[in-house]
């Protein structure tokens, strides 16, 4: 990329399956938001996917000026062919919920999607569905907080998000505040069931490390329910006495029938089926890293889900750094795939090894019927040999879009 210190974080595509059933659209422009620079590159894979060339660089001062907002992050495109990307805050660095449109052909900055005044406190992610008029976002915190490293004062300071976001779709009016309280700091990555008449979903609440089941009610408004909790592990050795486990992404298969998440500081995925979305069993695990390896500088002191502490994973000679973050699910629901970097100033502050080692790519084989997670021993991608140095991967994406990536309407 031509510059640095974007902190490229979150992609989208030009178009999906949103657009299904026009035959003018093609999927072949990667759209990249940065985190801290407010940059959005506009990236040409289709003309060869082997060498990709940006198409298009949209400015911070254009967002900022047209919009008002700043720290971008989910993009998803929309069935009218337009291109939709959240923001996280405003040009000073507070926290501010809106949504960014850019034009399907031009990608010029069209100005807001939400209406006037609408914004909402903090914002991160979003999904939308058409067949129940909403779209649903959710909050990390105020970029002056979070972009320097995490401070648990903070968050009891109101710094940080706690709530749902409920919009009207056709009206882009935010009509309702779902509070999740204590038991649902952070939330950060949201899926509604693939299904589009589906009327509920899930959401991964990362320092409370819960998951929400949100759902509509009889009489249209909307709600949510706990529905999975990860016990924090007391400890020693490390920044607080207790340990959350951080569920940093979370991702539903696209037949809707697995929930996968990951505990970034735990080191574990998880596999859920989610048959009964408002009772997930839990039947698949495997810790790829984690901050409480045995050996290490930390003490499991309690433990409510294990009898020791993980052993470190090495794969093709080398010991996976840091603990799973973002994965991605093969369309056939075999094969997960995960990285291991949040956001490279949270890397260097709770696993500051993988800053001088740079990050990995694993592959994990999925057992579709009865569950189960199994480590690929022959997969590596290792972001540590880069000719420029280590570097740190995060997001995934298919090339012809993934479970995480496409909203069916």
């Amino acid at each position: 990329m031509p510059n640095t210190n974007d902190e490229l974080h979150h992609s989208g595509w030009n178009t999906c399956s949103s657009c299904y059933g026009d035959a003018s659209k093609v999927r072949n422009k990667l759209i990249l938001p940065c985190l801290i620079s407010s940059r959005i590159y506009v990236v040409d894979v289709g003309t060869d996917p082997r060498a990709p060339r940006i198409h298009k660089t949209v400015e911070p001062y254009e967002v900022f000026w047209k919009c008002g907002l700043a720290n971008l992050h989910t993009s998803h495109c929309l069935g009218c062919g337009e291109i939709m990307i959240s923001s996280i805050g405003d040009p000073y660095g507070n926290g501010k919920g809106g949504f960014v449109l850019l034009d399907g052909e031009t990608f010029e900055v069209k100005g807001n999607w939400e209406a006037e005044g609408e914004a909402a406190p903090f914002g991160y992610d979003f999904w939308y569905q058409p067949r129940h008029n909403v779209m649903i976002s959710t909050e990390w915190g105020a970029p002056k907080a979070f972009a320097l490293g995490f401070k648990m004062e903070e968050v009891q300071a109101g710094m940080y998000g706690h709530s749902l976001n409920v919009w009207d779709w056709t009206e882009h009016r935010r009509i309702q505040t779902i509070d999740l309280g204590e038991d649902g700091l952070i939330p950060l990555e949201i899926r509604f069931l693939h299904d589009p008449d589906a009327a509920q979903g899930l959401v991964g609440c990362a320092l409370s490390s819960t998951v929400f089941r949100f759902y509509k009610e009889k009489d249209g408004k909307w709600a949510a329910e706990k529905v999975i909790k990860v016990p924090s592990k007391k400890v020693e050795g490390w920044a607080l006495p207790e340990m959350p486990g951080l569920i940093t992404d979370i991702l539903i298969s696209l037949d809707d029938r697995f929930l996968y998440f990951s505990n970034w500081l735990h080191g574990d995925i998880r596999q859920y089926d989610i048959t009964d979305p408002r009772n997930p069993k839990l039947v698949g695990q495997i810790f790829l890293g984690g901050s409480i390896l045995r050996g290490g500088p930390v003490t499991v002191l309690e433990d409510k889900d294990l009898e020791c502490q993980p052993d470190p994973v090495i794969v093709k000679g080398k010991k996976v750094p840091g603990g799973p973050q973002m994965i991605q699910l093969s369309l056939d629901g075999k094969r997960l795939y995960v990285t291991n970097s949040l956001y490279s100033k949270w890397d260097k502050q709770f696993y500051p090894d993988m800053i001088k080692e740079g990050s990995v790519m694993l592959q994990i084989d999925v057992d579709t019927e009865k569950g189960g997670l199994k480590l690929n021993p022959n997969f590596l991608v290792d972001f540590g040999k880069e000719p420029g140095g280590p570097v740190l991967a995060h997001e995934l994406r298919y090339p012809g879009g993934d479970c995480s990536s496409d909203i069916w309407v």
